[in-house]
């Protein structure tokens, strides 16, 4: 069987409701909160959250919610597609899951 997805989050009031701890539930998916004042715990989405404030919205100016919108989602293809990241050895982060899909697969298929 495969193993329940997780969701790691901070204590944000949007990650303590009621409604996500119910989409949770009726999805399926377990929601594991950081200890308080701990984002090194959450490491990973920190350092997400330093790129897109640094590399998007300190250089854009967003003239309407929908302006917001397109400018976010183009800088997301950006990350994913084209962004070199260190921790990946220099390749975007979709070339990554490419290369490494076949293991991935084999991997689970060994397990069953």
């Amino acid at each position: 069987s495969a193993e329940k997805p997780v969701i790691r989050s901070d204590n944000g009031p949007q990650f303590i409701s009621h409604i996500f701890e119910e989409t949770c539930a009726n999805l399926n998916i377990e929601h594991e909160r950081i200890p308080v004042k701990t984002p090194n715990k959450n490491a990973h989405v920190e350092s997400f959250h330093r790129i897109l404030e640094d590399e998007c919205f300190k250089i854009n100016e967003f003239e309407t919610y929908t302006d917001a919108y397109r400018i976010v989602n183009e800088f997301m293809i950006f990350y994913n597609e084209r962004r070199l990241h260190s921790s990946l050895g220099y390749i975007p982060p979709k070339e990554f899951y490419t290369l490494h899909l076949g293991e991935n697969l084999q991997k689970i298929c060994i397990k069953i």
